[in-house]
């Protein structure tokens, strides 16, 4: 599904035929916070097993999100970015609404993400604080990546 957004200049797509792991990685390696050197095959094998969404200029890939999901109950919002040059722009918002809407998971209990900074983003698509924060637990192994590296 791709839809047009803004001035018709950008195109949002659910086809994961259009999106490109190689600007993918490049970004989420070596410019995000939260998977900085993600190996390029760990990456395939998570875009592959959930359902993204692609910012795109003419053909160049500008942004990304997917959603790590079931697809019966429950979705996690991860690795959403737009480029620099690209941002403002609505392109995260609309990325995400393309998430929402996404045939495979409709009727879904539960949708979550995480941000260090971007809550107001969120919270124009819907998204709130968690409630019963509390409740929530995880493992996060941050040195997974380094040791495979090392490997």
């Amino acid at each position: 599904m791709d839809q047009r957004v803004l001035d018709a200049s950008y195109t949002i797509s659910t086809d994961p035929a259009r999106f490109d792991i190689d600007a993918i990685h490049a970004y989420l390696s070596n410019d995000s916070y939260w998977c900085a050197g993600i190996p390029r095959e760990t990456l395939e094998r998570a875009v592959r097993n959930s359902i993204g969404a692609g910012a795109f200029l003419g053909g160049a890939q500008v942004g990304f999100a997917r959603a790590a999901t079931d697809r019966a109950t429950f979705a996690w919002v991860c690795d959403v970015y737009v480029l620099e040059g690209h941002r403002g722009k609505g392109l995260a918002q609309a990325m995400v609404r393309a998430l929402l809407a996404h045939p495979e998971l409709q009727g879904l209990r539960r949708w979550v993400l995480a941000t260090r900074d971007a809550h107001e983003v969120y919270r124009r698509v819907g998204f709130e604080p968690l409630p019963n924060a509390q409740s929530w637990m995880a493992i996060v192994d941050r040195e997974v990546y380094s040791r495979r590296a090392g490997a």
